[in-house]
């Protein structure tokens, strides 16, 4: 049964208008964005890229490490869930820094194509495989998604043990992206880059 403290938190983000507008419209756009996600990554994987040369990746024997990618993704957005379940901030937060993410990325993927590393191991994923009717999708590369979903968590996270264990779960998964050769080392770099500013923005609009 969930808390009374629990249920006072979002009711009183529900009935604040500008608060409910945050959430209902967020949610939309958001949703309406990735509704059209497996269109746009069917179109990409069409596309000829260019390859990289990677002078880490080089030095990099690929691997398989799936498994504990996802072990950690997942567990970090389980973490986040639970404390939004509390906290309706975060969500407000962790949506709209997202939304203006996916166009950002939804942008430098259409503008910068590239084909995947030499030595790829695809990710193997059965919850997003579902979704995208199990396509196999490789040439989402600049910037790195996985790499940003857990940074973005770590920014979202407000306890400071929640935020050290999210931060070195962030570290983690650039690296294992690196080993499994999913994304080129400028793909993982440009991620923090670009959601740092993102994760600004939306602060200064709704929590300034």
């Amino acid at each position: 049964m969930p808390s009374p403290a629990l249920n006072d938190n979002w009711a009183a983000t529900w009935n604040s208008r500008r608060k409910r507008y945050q959430l209902v419209i967020g949610t939309v756009v958001m949703l309406s964005i990735v509704a059209c996600l497996p269109s746009f990554f069917a179109h990409i994987q069409k596309r000829k890229g260019a390859v990289l040369n990677d002078w880490l990746l080089a030095r990099i024997p690929p691997h398989n490490v799936s498994l504990l990618l996802f072990a950690l993704i997942w567990g970090m957005i389980l973490l986040i869930v639970i404390r939004v379940i509390k906290t309706p901030s975060i969500y407000i937060t962790f949506c709209w820094t997202l939304l203006f993410v996916y166009i950002m990325r939804l942008t430098t993927i259409s503008l910068v194509a590239l084909d995947p590393p030499p030595g790829m191991v695809p990710l193997v994923d059965p919850l997003n495989s579902a979704f995208y009717r199990n396509a196999v999708i490789t040439k989402d590369l600049f910037f790195s998604g996985h790499t940003t979903t857990v940074f973005l968590i770590f920014l979202c996270l407000e306890r400071k043990t929640d935020k050290i264990i999210a931060l070195i779960a962030t570290c983690a998964v650039a690296c294992l992206l690196l080993v499994q050769h999913v994304h080129y080392t400028i793909d993982v770099l440009a991620a923090p880059v670009v959601v740092y500013p993102c994760y600004r923005l939306t602060r200064y609009l709704f929590f300034k």
